[in-house]
């Protein structure tokens, strides 16, 4: 079996704030393997981006080993930092650059030759849908654009690792389709490894081999898109209700369901789960109506990945 591109064990990151200590990251086990889509989904102040910075070399951790791309994350930082790339969520050019020059400069930084950048950069635009824009100006591309950019910022130095945080974050649907293509691509045609975070979950499903979820510093779910919406059974039923006043009734006549889950509240939003939501939505109605309820819509659907996330961490994926 191929080494794994990323390996932790144990990996630990402790806060020390007004003299108490926080766990953010507390011991998590991960393994990533070379050619792999993986998406790492947590809620706000889970520890994902405190994971992510690890595995960059951008935080060091205070517990825990990890290798990434074959080096040692704490012996080797600088290894991991050549065989890697790294797209932030904001950014790395500036409006007024001119995309070539980026470029040649960001692959400089890597000890790389004006002219092999060169070749490289036309090369990846190329592969990315950006062949008309080295002589462009950063500021002049859409925003689908800009962040194509930044991707071939971060593969300029061939990394057979890269980290995307965020990747389609304020792009249009239409862009966000087109981004999805080219992540594909990276692995398809580059054979890139890629490890993503998003707040997306249609984003998630559409890209990943594997998902790893993450919730109060350890790892609570992992596998295959198709694997994690087989641990949520039954229909899932979702009520919005006029008067947010009404959730907490709403919810203890939905728990009485038969086979239904502890229902989740949002707001005036009710989500849970039942072994059949054609045979109880009737009842759900009528208990409703009987208590006064007055209901402005109601889904029933099939587990999706927004269900697996909200069953394991009983909040959404913005919280």
């Amino acid at each position: 079996m191929a080494t794994a591109m990323i390996e932790a064990k144990g990996l630990k990151r402790t806060y020390k704030t007004r003299g108490k200590q926080i766990e953010a990251v507390r011991g998590i086990d991960l393994v990533v393997q070379p050619g792999e889509i993986v998406g790492f989904l947590g809620p706000n102040g889970a520890g994902k981006t405190t994971t992510l910075k690890m595995l960059c070399t951008l935080l060091t951790p205070t517990g825990g080993s990890a290798t990434v791309a074959g080096s040692d994350l704490r012996r080797d930082s600088v290894g991991v930092r050549r065989k890697i790339g790294y797209v932030s969520q904001a950014g790395s050019t500036s409006p007024e650059a001119v995309v070539g020059e980026e470029i040649i400069s960001h692959a400089r930084l890597y000890g790389i030759d004006k002219a092999t950048a060169t070749t490289r950069g036309k090369d990846l635009l190329a592969a990315l849908d950006l062949s008309d824009v080295w002589a462009r100006t950063c500021g002049s591309l859409s925003g689908g654009q800009r962040r194509r950019l930044d991707i071939v910022m971060g593969l300029i130095h061939q990394p057979v690792l890269v980290f995307l945080d965020e990747p389609s974050t304020g792009l249009d649907p239409q862009s966000r389709a087109n981004l999805w293509t080219h992540i594909r691509q990276l692995r398809d045609k580059l054979g890139t490894t890629v490890f993503l975070t998003t707040h997306y979950m249609d984003e998630a499903d559409s890209l990943s081999d594997r998902i790893l979820i993450i919730d109060n510093g350890t790892i609570v779910a992992e596998g295959t898109p198709a694997e994690l919406k087989k641990r949520v059974s039954g229909d899932a039923i979702t009520l919005t209700l006029r008067n947010e006043d009404d959730a907490g009734k709403a919810a203890g006549i939905a728990a009485a369901l038969d086979g239904a889950d502890t229902p989740t509240v949002e707001a005036n939003v009710v989500r849970l789960h039942v072994p059949d939501g054609g045979r109880a939505l009737p009842v759900l109605l009528a208990g409703l109506t009987r208590a006064g309820v007055d209901a402005i819509g109601v889904d029933v659907n099939r587990p999706t990945l927004d269900d697996v996330f909200l069953t394991l961490t009983g909040r959404s994926l913005r919280d």
